[in-house]
């Protein structure tokens, strides 16, 4: 949806569970010395500031990372890759999914990104390093993903988190990751989702782990960031999930659990 921006919800809780997931895998895959491809279907424009005008509205960090960080160990990929950002942009900027990728991934692994809001394609651009294997897309993401699947090299990860403003989203996605799968087997797939009061999520996740078994669903809850605010959790279907995953999916559960106690 063209009149999404991510910058009002930058650092929320559901970033955290999204980008420790995400931080977590890819500094999985980067231990082997062969390269790697790392696609993104709503990219976003890549960094936020956690005190600018558009967080300043919602407030949502002070419930997620401004809570959580400290939760992590410090040698999580997360924080590692959080505070290598802050370190040169300000403790108070925020790495979208993009830069933390970036920031893991190595010179000779490929990133394609996808951004169709034209403000958001071009802070994107001015956000990430520039490379000869960084190629950012301005295009409908999840045409995209069916156009570069299966990538060069097939070893690699996608991660598909689209603004879900609309609830043909759910039916759409439920139908293509199979599809993606289909064509590009050894993927690692990350499909984050929001959870809210409806759970509209169901049926989709149900179609999912009826056509890939093996896939892993994780879900985590929050109170709400703010009074209206529906967000009650964040959900990720991960198909091929690497090895060690469930333990670290149980690792996030206890953490935002004992935010929740307090």
């Amino acid at each position: 949806m063209l009149s999404y921006q991510h910058g009002y919800h930058a650092g929320n809780a559901a970033d955290v569970h999204k980008h420790a997931l995400l931080s977590w895998t890819l500094a999985y895959m980067v231990r082997k010395d062969k390269a790697i491809s790392y696609l993104e279907t709503h990219a976003g424009r890549g960094a936020y500031d956690l005190d600018g005008p558009a967080a300043a509205v919602t407030g949502e960090a002070r419930t997620g990372v401004d809570r959580l960080l400290h939760r992590f160990p410090p040698d999580h990929p997360y924080v590692a890759a959080l505070t290598r950002f802050r370190a040169e942009n300000g403790a108070r900027s925020y790495p979208g999914s993009p830069l933390l990728a970036a920031l893991t991934l190595r010179p000779f692994d490929k990133i394609d990104l996808a951004e169709l809001h034209p403000a958001e394609h071009g802070a994107l651009i001015e956000a990430m390093p520039a490379g000869p294997n960084t190629r950012i897309h301005r295009r409908d993401g999840l045409e995209m993903a069916k156009a570069l699947t299966p990538p060069d090299p097939r070893r690699g990860l996608m991660l598909i988190d689209p603004s879900w403003e609309v609830k043909a989203d759910y039916t759409r996605l439920a139908t293509l990751l199979p599809v993606i799968h289909r064509k590009w087997g050894v993927g690692v797939l990350m499909l984050w989702y929001p959870i809210l009061p409806d759970r509209r999520h169901l049926p989709m996740t149900r179609t999912l782990r009826d056509a890939m078994p093996e896939a892993l669903v994780h879900e985590v809850r929050f109170p709400p960031a703010r009074p209206g605010h529906g967000m009650e959790g964040s959900g990720m279907v991960v198909v091929n999930p690497p090895w060690g995953m469930e333990g670290e999916m149980a690792r996030l559960s206890r953490i935002f659990e004992e935010a929740a106690d307090g």
